[in-house]
């Protein structure tokens, strides 16, 4: 479940619990199950997904499986790589890896193909808004960043480089790796890299649960 920009570092670990547990769960469910919701929106567009669900389109064509069992698959791949890296997993990131999958696959179920010369457009712009905002939903939550996230995040620390310069090099990589199974890349890829970052940045300020005093 990952974006083109960084979480404040509070968002990334778990955060004790308080009375702001409730809510708490419910944004965690509801950015989760909509983070999956989106992506597939932005897939059935056709205008090219975000990079990550390039690398997860062409793994699910390369291993004749659903688009969720593959996004789950990728996650728990990238999961294992946080061992070396000494992240430490939070219970947003568990069920990222069990929800976002198959909220994506009961999306697909029921979404229409966009029919029309300015419905894939559409797809596109309220796939991005909804991804943006199921983000910031489940990062305000504040129970531990997904397993992309905490990819870049461990890959920035071990190497001392950019924030900047990880990300763009972990998104250019799954795009082409992804591209070389056979996922699509197309002007949406684009669209959703550059408007991410602002979006959540936007949506994160307004999402995020305050902290417990200490």
């Amino acid at each position: 479940m990952d974006h083109p920009r960084t979480p404040p570092p509070s968002l990334h670990g778990q955060d004790r619990p308080g009375r702001h547990t409730a809510r708490r769960l419910t944004q965690l469910l509801l950015g989760l199950t909509g983070y999956g919701a989106a992506v597939m929106v932005l897939v059935t567009a056709g205008l090219g997904p975000a990079s990550w669900n390039v690398l997860t389109e062409g793994t699910a064509g390369h291993l004749g499986v659903s688009f969720g069992w593959a996004t789950n698959l990728i996650a728990l791949l990238v999961l294992l790589a946080w061992i070396p890296l000494r992240e430490r997993p939070g219970l947003g990131t568990l069920l990222n890896v069990l929800l976002v999958g198959l909220a994506a696959d009961a999306t697909a179920t029921v979404l229409p193909a966009p029919h029309g010369a300015l419905a894939p457009y559409a797809y596109l712009a309220v796939g991005l808004l909804a991804l943006a905002f199921s983000d910031a939903l489940y990062l305000g939550a504040r129970y531990g960043p997904g397993p992309r996230d905490g990819l870049m995040t461990g890959l920035v620390r071990l190497t001392g480089r950019p924030v900047a310069v990880v990300r763009t090099a972990i998104e250019v990589t799954v795009t082409g790796v992804g591209w070389l199974l056979g996922g699509t890349v197309g002007a949406g890829t684009l669209v959703v890299a550059l408007g991410m970052g602002p979006l959540v940045g936007c949506f994160l300020p307004r999402l995020t649960v305050p902290s417990p005093p200490a």
